[in-house]
């Protein structure tokens, strides 16, 4: 028999479940920020890292050349330095961009984000190119199957695999991502979202957000399609890559879709410069300010979407 003291806290329990759940369906849905390092270039951390807070972001993400050199700035200075580092900004490292490593490459890399408690890896998925139908079916059916021991790796790391939906890539068309959705089994592994990637088919991209849902959507990027990503264009029109620059794409459907699914993961406003590797803008302080008012931007969104 159950003792009456037991029963009776029991009872209590299941009272206040319920009302837990509800409370946490109705906690107000929000977008958490991560900052790319990327964005200012070949700058020094010590500079950066202080525009995280500046930013509303909760942490950084470092990338690696071409677009940035942060990693390899904190392979010379060694692990203990950028430690240092971080608590003297009170900066915390979310994620860790590293394209060049492939998804097969990582894992050293997920090693050394754990020790800094990082959670995500974002890079590429390499080829073939864009395959669609009965192709992407098959192919992204043995991509998965060679990620197994990289995603075992992942799992007693913690850490999450985000693969970019990227141009001329496996990950590309709408249907190598449902069927990403459709065969992918591990919470371990998922889609770094790029809405831009999919301009061809802008307006199927919150359909895609619900079929791939949080569980499938570790990342998100912030950045829309623009020519000058590819070709040297005046700095205005550049930054039409930037949400809420006049680039034209609503990001409203978008960001309803991402509360729809209750998306958790680190949200990256992001751009290419021309050439890559150079700040977006000349100093960290109009960098922080371009990031802002894109913030600003999809905050407006959120709010006017989620009821």
């Amino acid at each position: 028999m159950i003792p009456r003291r037991q029963f009776l806290q029991s009872l209590a329990v299941a009272a206040v479940a319920p009302r837990l759940v509800r409370a946490a369906r109705a906690e107000p849905f929000r977008l958490r920020y991560v900052l790319a390092s990327a964005l200012y270039g070949e700058m020094p951390l010590d500079v950066i890292l202080p525009e995280v807070a500046r930013t509303g972001s909760e942490a950084i993400d470092i990338w690696c050349r071409v677009h940035g050199n942060q990693r390899e700035q904190i392979t010379a200075m060694g692990d203990d330095a950028f430690a240092a580092l971080l608590g003297q900004h009170r900066v915390k490292l979310g994620v860790s961009t590293r394209y060049p490593l492939g998804p097969t490459g990582l894992g050293d890399e997920m090693s050394w984000l754990k020790k800094f408690g990082g959670r995500v890896i974002v890079t590429g998925s390499g080829g073939p190119s864009e395959p669609a139908g009965a192709e992407a079916r098959t192919e992204v059916r043995a991509f998965l199957e060679r990620m197994k021991p990289h995603v075992a790796r992942a799992e007693e790391c913690g850490v999450t695999i985000a693969i970019e939906n990227h141009n001329k890539s496996l990950l590309c068309h709408p249907d190598s991502l449902r069927y990403f959705a459709e065969f992918n089994r591990s919470a371990q592994l998922g889609v770094a979202f790029a809405p831009h990637h999919l301009h061809p088919w802008v307006e199927q991209i919150p359909a895609l957000i619900r079929d791939l849902g949080a569980k499938q959507i570790p990342f998100v990027y912030f950045q829309e399609h623009s020519v000058s990503s590819s070709q040297k264009m005046p700095k205005e029109i550049e930054l039409q890559q930037l949400p809420g620059f006049g680039g034209g794409l609503d990001y409203r459907p978008i960001v309803k879709a991402l509360a729809d699914i209750r998306f958790a993961g680190p949200a990256e406003i992001f751009m290419h410069p021309m050439p890559r590797g150079v700040p977006i803008l000349p100093t960290a302080g109009e960098i922080t300010a371009a990031v802002n008012r894109s913030r600003d931007y999809l905050e407006r969104c959120r709010l006017e979407v989620v009821a």
